[in-house]
């Protein structure tokens, strides 16, 4: 059977410039790639580990016309970590937390944050604790 080995999401964002300097500076990502070029790029790959995100400037206007930009920021990454509460420790006072860490009923801890573009970003890990919360 054919294995899927790895995914690298590919998101829409509004201002990359924010988006870059959040995933670099606060979550301490680098940057792997900027297309066109380093000076305005449109298009950008962040890596930390073994984790890749990718994200590009949302056009305005698509070919057919609709606007699309709405679309940015609706949806949810999630990053399975080694330890959830050092890094919610790490990022208190960064960036605001939306909740967590809780141990939920499915077996994980998790906590949440925004990213600028509005993505919730949910760190997660195993955990055989008894839930603190029934589902997030």
């Amino acid at each position: 059977m054919i294995r899927f080995t790895n995914v690298w999401p590919r998101l829409a964002v509004q201002d990359l410039a924010r988006t870059i300097a959040f995933y670099r500076d606060v979550l301490g990502f680098d940057v792997g790639l900027l297309w066109p070029d380093e000076s305005s790029p449109t298009f950008t790959v962040l890596g930390r580990d073994d984790v890749q995100l990718q994200f590009y400037v949302l056009a305005r206007d698509s070919p057919s016309g609709s606007n699309r930009a709405a679309a940015a920021g609706e949806g949810v990454i999630n990053i399975e970590t080694s330890d959830v509460r050092a890094l919610h420790a790490a990022l208190v006072g960064q960036v605001p937390v939306e909740w967590g860490p809780e141990v939920y009923t499915y077996g994980r801890r998790e906590f949440a944050v925004r990213d600028p573009s509005g993505y919730l970003v949910i760190f997660t890990e195993e955990s055989r604790d008894d839930p603190t919360e029934d589902e997030p």
